[in-house]
């Protein structure tokens, strides 16, 4: 049963059983190999641009977002920017120099060469004990970035090497105290140079935390996907809502029910060079597999997304869905600095779901239109 009460496809039934049975499964073994507890919510994410395009996407995202700049620096091989916002993982914004970077194979695809180096990267999580997160993990096979955790005065870290499936990798962070600074020791910490537009636009008020982030992934790597993100995370699996008419699959996993999800979004067949690909597996022949979308919370979503549109943000679609139908949704057109779409949210109070099958259609539909 899906989401809506629907029923899903009968050929489908059985795939979405063995996940939800793998699921489970490796849900008993984190709790066995003593990972339970040490992964907490989303911290930070981290969004990589080109050099020249880093502070047009700082400044776009200061001015369609609720989140404030609060940190900027310059490490030995980049410089970046946090945004944050009260309740709400920050987004760091960097660019690289001219050192290696371990996206740049997963990054090339028919629609970038422009931009080798831009996409959502990285998401990185809490953890209260970082050593023997990683100890755990490198027991069962997990790789990462760096043969050691990175340390500084302010914080331990250390990531994935990027997923085969879906091109993200997975960070985590142990604050030794207050959380203040994402710069590493011996960077450059400055002011930020990057004010939030004037007062006039109240309307940001009404965006608020990061609610969820969308990857699109190859039908054939759908479970790979998931399972992977279960055995990095103390997330669980969710619910998928299947639209044969995009042939389309959105996979929904999460930790409780307020915090930050993490969504999949699969051909349910593979590519193939015709129509009825879709647009999902369309958009990875173009973009490769990646995060298409960042959702934000939004209070007053008509009024909100009305200023966003006088103040020239464009989109892929009106909004979509009702106060009746418990909640609307509306994504913008892909930023030329970020490759990402913006997604505004509202779940009225009554809602108790987490999206519709019938707004995941017409939102789905719009990916078409990149």
């Amino acid at each position: 049963m899906q989401p809506d009460g629907r029923e899903i496809p009968a050929a489908a039934a059985g795939e979405e059983e063995r996940i939800r049975k793998q699921a489970a499964q490796v849900i008993r073994e984190r709790e066995e190999a003593g990972l339970d507890g040490l992964v907490g919510t989303l911290d930070a994410i981290v969004i990589a641009t080109e050099t020249d395009h880093l502070v047009p996407a700082v400044y776009e995202l200061l001015r369609y977002t609720g989140h404030d700049c609060t940190e900027s620096y310059f490490e030995a091989d980049s410089q970046g920017y946090v945004l944050s916002h009260p309740g709400s993982a920050s987004m760091i914004v960097r660019a690289r120099g001219t050192g290696m970077n371990p996206f740049s194979p997963i990054n090339r695809a028919a629609k970038t060469t422009l931009c080798p180096n831009t996409r959502l990267e990285t998401f990185v999580f809490s953890t209260p004990d970082i050593r023997s997160y990683v100890e755990i993990q490198k027991r069962r096979g997990v790789r990462f970035l760096t043969e050691n955790i990175l340390k500084s005065r302010a914080f331990s870290y250390i990531q994935t090497v990027p997923s085969p499936f879906t091109g993200n990798s997975v960070g985590f962070i142990q604050w030794n105290r207050v959380k203040h600074s994402y710069a590493m020791d011996g960077a450059q910490v400055i002011k930020p140079d990057i004010e939030k537009p004037p007062f006039r636009h109240l309307h940001l008020q009404n965006i608020r935390r990061l609610d969820h982030a969308a990857t699109r992934v190859k039908a054939q790597d759908r479970a790979a996907a998931i399972l992977e993100f279960l055995n990095l995370t103390n997330y669980h699996y969710d619910f998928g809502i299947y639209v044969k008419s995009q042939n389309s699959i959105t996979s929904v996993a999460r930790r409780e029910k307020d915090d930050f999800a993490m969504v999949f979004t699969t051909g349910i067949r593979p590519f193939s060079p015709d129509a009825e690909s879709g647009p999902t597996e369309m958009f990875i022949r173009n973009y490769g597999t990646r995060v298409h979308h960042i959702a934000f919370e939004t209070e007053e979503i008509e009024a909100t997304v009305a200023m966003l549109g006088r103040d020239h943000m464009e989109f892929l679609l009106d909004l979509t869905g009702s106060e009746e139908e418990g909640l609307r949704q509306i994504f913008s057109r892909p930023s030329s600095h970020t490759l990402l779409v913006h997604e505004y949210i509202h779940r009225y109070g009554g809602f108790d779901g987490f999206f519709s099958r019938s707004n995941v259609e017409k939102l789905t539909a719009a990916t078409g239109r990149q």
